[in-house]
Protein backbone atom coordinates (compact mmCIF):
# COMPACT_ATOMS: atom_id res chain seq x y z
CA UNK A 1 0.00 0.00 0.00
CA UNK A 2 1.47 3.69 -1.00
CA UNK A 3 -0.10 5.73 1.58
CA UNK A 4 0.10 9.26 0.64
CA UNK A 5 0.21 12.31 2.61
CA UNK A 6 -1.22 15.34 1.49
CA UNK A 7 0.07 18.73 3.58
CA UNK A 8 -1.68 21.43 3.43
CA UNK A 9 -3.61 24.62 5.24
CA UNK A 10 -7.10 25.04 5.31
CA UNK A 11 -8.95 26.91 2.50
CA UNK A 12 -6.66 25.66 0.27
CA UNK A 13 -7.98 23.36 -2.58
CA UNK A 14 -7.20 20.29 -0.23
CA UNK A 15 -11.09 19.11 0.04
CA UNK A 16 -11.17 18.84 -3.93
CA UNK A 17 -8.05 17.05 -3.87
CA UNK A 18 -9.49 14.75 -1.58
CA UNK A 19 -12.51 14.16 -3.52
CA UNK A 20 -10.36 13.96 -6.86
CA UNK A 21 -8.22 11.20 -5.58
CA UNK A 22 -10.60 9.27 -3.71
CA UNK A 23 -12.48 9.08 -6.80
CA UNK A 24 -9.84 6.72 -7.97
CA UNK A 25 -11.07 2.48 -7.36
CA UNK A 26 -7.95 1.98 -6.19
CA UNK A 27 -7.81 4.59 -3.37
CA UNK A 28 -8.89 4.65 0.00
CA UNK A 29 -9.12 8.63 1.81
CA UNK A 30 -9.06 9.66 5.50
CA UNK A 31 -9.94 13.90 6.28
CA UNK A 32 -7.59 15.44 8.85
CA UNK A 33 -6.81 12.62 11.40
CA UNK A 34 -5.22 15.11 13.76
CA UNK A 35 -7.95 17.35 13.88
CA UNK A 36 -9.36 16.18 17.37
CA UNK A 37 -5.90 15.69 18.88
CA UNK A 38 -5.01 19.37 17.89
CA UNK A 39 -8.32 20.65 19.65
CA UNK A 40 -7.36 19.06 22.66
CA UNK A 41 -3.81 19.94 22.58
CA UNK A 42 -4.16 23.42 21.71
CA UNK A 43 -7.15 24.74 23.43
CA UNK A 44 -8.29 26.09 20.55
CA UNK A 45 -11.95 26.06 19.80
CA UNK A 46 -12.83 25.52 16.64
CA UNK A 47 -16.91 25.12 15.04
CA UNK A 48 -18.76 22.19 15.86
CA UNK A 49 -15.94 21.24 18.49
CA UNK A 50 -17.72 18.86 20.49
CA UNK A 51 -18.62 16.89 17.55
CA UNK A 52 -15.31 16.43 16.28
CA UNK A 53 -13.82 15.54 19.90
CA UNK A 54 -16.57 13.17 20.10
CA UNK A 55 -16.00 11.64 16.43
CA UNK A 56 -12.06 11.53 16.57
CA UNK A 57 -9.31 9.90 18.49
CA UNK A 58 -7.32 12.64 20.57
CA UNK A 59 -3.93 11.16 21.38
CA UNK A 60 -2.05 12.01 18.48
CA UNK A 61 0.44 8.99 19.38
CA UNK A 62 -3.12 6.57 18.52
CA UNK A 63 -3.66 9.11 15.01
CA UNK A 64 0.39 8.64 14.31
CA UNK A 65 0.20 4.63 14.20
CA UNK A 66 -3.09 4.36 12.62
CA UNK A 67 -1.81 6.68 9.71
CA UNK A 68 1.47 4.56 9.62
CA UNK A 69 -0.32 1.16 9.55
CA UNK A 70 -4.13 2.08 8.16
CA UNK A 71 -7.02 -0.55 7.82
CA UNK A 72 -7.60 -0.04 4.25
CA UNK A 73 -7.40 -2.56 1.90
CA UNK A 74 -6.76 -0.39 -1.32
CA UNK A 75 -3.42 0.04 -3.07
CA UNK A 76 -3.41 3.78 -2.30
CA UNK A 77 -4.31 5.53 1.19
CA UNK A 78 -5.08 9.07 0.63
CA UNK A 79 -4.20 10.99 3.88
CA UNK A 80 -5.32 14.86 3.75
CA UNK A 81 -3.30 16.59 6.51
CA UNK A 82 -3.74 20.19 8.07
CA UNK A 83 -0.40 21.67 8.60
CA UNK A 84 -1.23 23.43 11.80
CA UNK A 85 -2.74 20.51 13.14
CA UNK A 86 0.63 19.31 13.23
CA UNK A 87 1.83 20.94 17.34
CA UNK A 88 6.00 20.44 18.25
CA UNK A 89 5.12 17.93 20.07
CA UNK A 90 2.72 15.97 17.81
CA UNK A 91 5.24 12.58 16.48
CA UNK A 92 6.25 13.18 12.38
CA UNK A 93 8.49 10.48 11.60
CA UNK A 94 5.92 7.97 10.60
CA UNK A 95 5.29 10.53 7.74
CA UNK A 96 8.91 9.59 6.42
CA UNK A 97 7.94 6.31 5.17
CA UNK A 98 4.86 8.62 3.39
CA UNK A 99 4.64 9.76 0.11
CA UNK A 100 4.54 13.40 1.26
CA UNK A 101 2.96 16.32 -1.22
CA UNK A 102 2.63 19.93 -0.48
CA UNK A 103 -0.42 21.54 -1.54
CA UNK A 104 0.07 25.88 -1.77
CA UNK A 105 -2.39 28.58 -2.29
CA UNK A 106 -1.48 32.56 -2.49
CA UNK A 107 -2.00 33.53 0.71
CA UNK A 108 -3.79 36.61 0.01
CA UNK A 109 -6.54 33.91 -1.20
CA UNK A 110 -6.25 31.88 1.83
CA UNK A 111 -6.79 34.61 4.32
CA UNK A 112 -9.65 36.02 2.54
CA UNK A 113 -11.53 32.34 2.26
CA UNK A 114 -10.54 31.61 5.94
CA UNK A 115 -11.17 35.20 7.54
CA UNK A 116 -14.87 34.72 6.08
CA UNK A 117 -15.43 31.94 8.55
CA UNK A 118 -13.42 32.82 11.63
CA UNK A 119 -13.37 36.22 13.09
CA UNK A 120 -9.43 35.94 13.94
CA UNK A 121 -6.81 34.99 12.26
CA UNK A 122 -3.32 34.43 12.87
CA UNK A 123 -0.50 33.20 11.06
CA UNK A 124 -0.14 29.56 12.87
CA UNK A 125 -3.82 28.73 11.43
CA UNK A 126 -2.72 28.88 8.10
CA UNK A 127 -0.11 26.09 8.21
CA UNK A 128 2.02 28.45 6.34
CA UNK A 129 5.37 28.20 8.83
CA UNK A 130 4.41 24.39 9.41
CA UNK A 131 4.23 23.70 5.69
CA UNK A 132 7.96 24.60 4.55
CA UNK A 133 8.94 22.87 8.03
CA UNK A 134 7.38 19.15 6.82
CA UNK A 135 9.19 20.18 3.53
CA UNK A 136 12.27 20.70 4.44
CA UNK A 137 12.19 18.17 6.68
CA UNK A 138 10.73 15.47 4.38
CA UNK A 139 10.58 16.74 0.72
CA UNK A 140 8.00 15.78 -1.88
CA UNK A 141 6.35 17.31 -4.79
CA UNK A 142 4.84 21.03 -4.72
CA UNK A 143 1.92 21.56 -6.63
CA UNK A 144 -0.14 25.04 -6.36
CA UNK A 145 -3.62 25.04 -6.38
CA UNK A 146 -3.75 28.04 -9.01
CA UNK A 147 -2.32 25.50 -11.38
CA UNK A 148 -4.93 22.77 -10.68
CA UNK A 149 -8.23 25.12 -11.26
CA UNK A 150 -6.34 26.24 -14.32
CA UNK A 151 -5.53 22.48 -15.57
CA UNK A 152 -6.16 20.02 -13.45
CA UNK A 153 -5.63 17.26 -16.09
CA UNK A 154 -1.86 18.50 -16.91
CA UNK A 155 -1.03 19.29 -13.35
CA UNK A 156 -2.78 15.28 -11.76
CA UNK A 157 -1.19 14.10 -14.88
CA UNK A 158 2.35 15.75 -13.38
CA UNK A 159 2.14 15.03 -10.12
CA UNK A 160 0.77 11.44 -10.30
CA UNK A 161 3.94 10.94 -12.27
CA UNK A 162 6.09 12.15 -9.71
CA UNK A 163 4.52 10.22 -6.86
CA UNK A 164 5.04 7.01 -9.34
CA UNK A 165 1.30 5.94 -10.11
CA UNK A 166 -0.79 6.05 -12.89
CA UNK A 167 -3.09 8.89 -13.98
CA UNK A 168 -6.54 8.05 -13.59
CA UNK A 169 -9.32 10.04 -15.55
CA UNK A 170 -11.73 9.14 -12.52
CA UNK A 171 -9.67 12.09 -10.28
CA UNK A 172 -10.79 14.93 -12.32
CA UNK A 173 -14.91 14.69 -11.44
CA UNK A 174 -16.75 13.15 -8.63
CA UNK A 175 -20.46 12.69 -7.08
CA UNK A 176 -22.11 16.26 -5.68
CA UNK A 177 -22.89 16.26 -2.17
CA UNK A 178 -21.24 14.60 0.98
CA UNK A 179 -19.35 11.78 1.51
CA UNK A 180 -19.17 8.56 3.91
CA UNK A 181 -15.46 10.08 4.91
CA UNK A 182 -15.74 13.26 5.13
CA UNK A 183 -15.13 14.98 8.99
CA UNK A 184 -17.71 15.25 10.89
CA UNK A 185 -16.97 19.26 10.36
CA UNK A 186 -18.03 19.08 7.03
CA UNK A 187 -21.38 20.53 7.36
CA UNK A 188 -20.02 23.87 8.24
CA UNK A 189 -16.75 24.00 5.96
CA UNK A 190 -17.45 22.09 2.88
CA UNK A 191 -20.73 24.09 1.03
CA UNK A 192 -18.80 24.54 -2.00
CA UNK A 193 -17.35 21.16 -1.77
CA UNK A 194 -20.20 19.43 -1.22
CA UNK A 195 -21.78 22.07 -4.76
CA UNK A 196 -18.96 20.61 -7.02
CA UNK A 197 -18.36 17.67 -9.70
CA UNK A 198 -15.18 18.30 -10.09
CA UNK A 199 -12.33 21.58 -10.16
CA UNK A 200 -13.32 24.71 -10.23
CA UNK A 201 -12.64 27.04 -13.16
CA UNK A 202 -9.67 29.65 -12.68
CA UNK A 203 -9.61 32.16 -9.90
CA UNK A 204 -9.38 35.77 -10.91
CA UNK A 205 -7.47 38.83 -9.56
CA UNK A 206 -6.36 38.40 -6.02
CA UNK A 207 -8.73 39.60 -3.52
CA UNK A 208 -7.93 42.92 -1.59
CA UNK A 209 -7.70 42.02 2.08
CA UNK A 210 -8.70 44.55 4.49
CA UNK A 211 -5.96 46.74 6.15
CA UNK A 212 -6.13 44.63 9.29
CA UNK A 213 -5.07 41.76 7.35
CA UNK A 214 -2.30 43.47 5.44
CA UNK A 215 0.13 42.35 7.95
CA UNK A 216 -0.52 38.69 8.01
CA UNK A 217 -0.29 38.19 4.19
CA UNK A 218 3.34 39.95 4.44
CA UNK A 219 4.30 36.98 7.01
CA UNK A 220 2.70 34.38 5.19
CA UNK A 221 4.50 35.59 1.95
CA UNK A 222 7.98 34.02 1.71
CA UNK A 223 7.04 30.74 3.56
CA UNK A 224 4.35 30.43 0.14
CA UNK A 225 7.34 31.67 -2.00
CA UNK A 226 9.60 29.36 -0.97
CA UNK A 227 7.68 26.52 -1.53
CA UNK A 228 6.11 28.28 -4.76
CA UNK A 229 9.41 27.88 -5.66
CA UNK A 230 9.67 24.59 -6.02
CA UNK A 231 6.34 23.43 -7.52
CA UNK A 232 5.45 21.27 -10.12
CA UNK A 233 5.14 22.98 -13.53
CA UNK A 234 5.93 21.76 -17.65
Amino acid sequence: MKRIAMWSGPRNLSTAMMYSFASRADCTAVDEPFYAAYLTASGETHPMQNAILKAQETDPMMVARACASPNAKTLLHYQKHMCHHMLPDFPTEWARDCTNVFLIRHPARVIASYAAKRTKVELGDLGFVQQLEMFEKFGGPVIDSADIRANAEKMLRLLCAQIDIPFDTAMLSWPAGPKDFDGVWASHWYGSAHASTGFAAPEGELPELPKDCEALLEEALPYYEALLSKRLSD
